[in-house]
């Protein structure tokens, strides 16, 4: 049987949550079995009311944040060849590019003069670039853009700096920290379920890697991100498993060390362009012929705004003790994002002011500083400017 299909089937009988909100309106912590019946929940509006209720007793009040930022991605080779990606070249191929420094720094700096503060820096596994590539490259930044807050790598990014660098992961991460990295975003947790991971991206880092150096990263007192890519080939439940594997370990940075998740991101699955979403929607056989004997889903379909806020408000709820969750603007649009304040997000994102991974992938939403305030102010709620760190400015500057 194709991969596509070998998924776990939900038996899951719908019924109401009347036990569940009872524990929410009591702060009790909700079970793996709760989030399970809230992700088959049909009633949306009643987890809208029980998510907003959470963000209210973690974020009080009706400020909606941002950062004035910019990504920047300073390659697109990579040899991982995820099926959801859109973005990256081999190695070998001649459409692959690494930016010097100085198309670089020209980005950074005009995002300087419009008023940002943070870089968000990626690229891919690039088997030409060690160490000593990012240090002098961070140090650079940090020389020329001190006061520039460098939210960079991933955790796969990282994982391969230390293997073809021949270091350890706890020796990378301080060298890298010393160069002036100041953050690493969750990106590459996709979905935090090995059985999906050996589907959309196999030649990745495991569930346990992944965590793992998020725990080395916060036990050196650094702060991180996590995200939550969805709608490929999990299941609800394998959903909520990803939830609850991130707030474990929440519980032990919080309890252990100085570092933490700040915040959460869940975004869906962009097929276009991507070998997975041929795979998905069956595209990748363009012949009945070609097609027998291959089971993919003739049923599914991208993920919809719906789909989004359930999975959104449910994430507010299980995971307690992550203090902000953020909306993805740039996959959703500005619209669902903006319901998406009801549902337990209470912040916008960054300004991104360019997109490179997700437009690649057909999914193109560009939006000016004042369009940001002005869609969280007509949701009824007030924007403020914060730093990487959920510093919330009192004074705008720039853009």
């Amino acid at each position: 049987m194709n991969a596509l299909l070998e998924q776990p089937q939900s038996t899951f009988v719908p019924s109401n949550v009347d036990d569940i909100a009872a524990k929410v309106w009591n702060g009790e912590r909700l079970s793996y079995e709760d989030g399970v019946r809230l992700m088959h929940h049909p009633n949306l509006a009643e987890l809208g009311i029980l998510a907003d209720h959470v963000r209210q007793k973690q974020n009080p009040g009706r400020v909606v944040t941002y950062i004035a930022g910019r990504n920047i991605n300073y390659s697109n080779v990579c040899w991982v060849q995820c099926k959801f990606c859109a973005f990256y070249d081999l190695p070998a191929s001649q459409k692959g590019y690494v930016l010097s420094q100085e198309q670089i720094f020209t980005k950074i700096q005009e995002m300087v003069d419009l008023g940002g503060i943070e870089i968000l820096i990626q690229g891919g596994l690039n088997p030409k670039l060690r160490i000593d590539y990012y240090e002098e490259l961070f140090s650079s930044i940090k020389a020329k853009f001190p006061q520039v807050w460098i939210h960079g790598l991933s955790v796969a990014e990282v994982l391969y700096i230390a293997k073809i660098s021949r270091l350890s992961l706890e020796e990378t991460m301080r060298r890298l920290h010393a160069s002036g990295l100041g953050t690493i975003p969750g990106a590459g947790a996709e979905m935090l379920v090995d059985r999906v991971r050996k589907i959309i991206a196999p030649y990745k880092d495991t569930t346990d890697e992944w965590l793992h150096a998020m725990q080395m990263w916060h036990k050196l007192g650094g702060h991180s991100s996590v995200t939550m890519m969805y709608g490929t080939v999990e299941t609800p439940e394998e959903r909520v498993e990803h939830m609850i594997r991130v707030r474990d370990v929440q519980d032990e940075s919080l309890r252990t060390t100085t570092g933490s998740f700040t915040a959460f991101i869940a975004w869906n699955f962009q097929p276009d362009g991507t070998p997975l979403g041929d795979e998905l929607r069956g595209l990748a056989y363009q012949t009945p012929h070609e097609s027998q004997g291959v089971n993919y889903d003739p049923n599914w379909r991208k993920a919809t705004g719906y789909d989004y806020l359930r999975t959104v408000a449910v994430g507010r709820l299980l995971l307690d003790n992550i203090p902000h969750h953020q909306a993805s603007w740039v996959t959703q649009g500005p619209k669902i994002a903006q319901i998406g304040l009801n549902y337990g997000l209470d912040d916008f994102g960054s300004t991104m002011m360019e997109e490179n991974v997700v437009s690649a992938a057909g999914t193109d939403f560009v939006m000016p500083i004042s369009e940001i305030e002005r869609l969280i102010e007509q949701a009824g709620y007030e924007p403020k400017r914060r730093s990487t760190l959920y510093e919330v400015f009192s004074e705008k500057s720039g853009y």
